[in-house]
């Protein structure tokens, strides 16, 4: 059976554009993971420690056989596959950041995974992307995209040609 999982996507070191796309083909190759919906890129402002560049996020919409938890497996191992290195810092510069938003209607808060993602409605970075691919989408417990969309500044976040 399969599942539609939403993916957010970012990054602020080097050529991130390149990179998000070069990461969303990796994932379509995964063998129970075929890439759907993809949304435009925004530059946002970095989030908690502001003293570093801005970002580039972006969402995709995934259907996969794989269960939540072998899914967020295939998302590190694809972080580390583009360089990222996990310091033990939050919120700071990143090659690439991979989140499972949302997995189907599901709802997980378990101590590898909690979905959706705990903080979605708070951060303009990850709904405006969201919003591209499924703005009419009710995340379990939280809301419809676009209405979180309407209730967050998204101040400094740029549609990317």
């Amino acid at each position: 059976m399969s599942v539609t999982a939403l993916i957010g996507l970012g990054g602020n070191l080097g050529d991130v554009r390149a990179r998000l796309a070069a990461a969303i083909d990796a994932l379509g190759r995964v063998p129970g993971v075929s890439v759907g919906a993809r949304s435009r890129f925004y530059r946002t402002p970095p989030w908690g420690n502001v003293d570093q560049p801005d970002f580039v996020n972006a969402a995709v919409a995934i259907d996969t056989t794989m269960g939540p938890h072998d899914l967020l497996d295939v998302l590190l191992a694809t972080e580390r596959d583009f360089g990222r290195v996990r310091d033990g810092e939050r919120w700071g510069p990143r090659t690439l950041d991979l989140d499972l938003l949302a997995y189907g209607d599901r709802t997980i808060d378990d101590e590898r995974l909690t979905v959706p993602h705990p903080r979605i409605a708070e951060r303009a970075f990850v709904l405006l992307p969201l919003a591209d691919i499924a703005p009419t989408l009710i995340l379990p417990g939280i809301g419809r995209v676009d209405a979180l969309l309407g209730q967050v500044d998204a101040a400094g976040c740029v549609l990317l040609g």
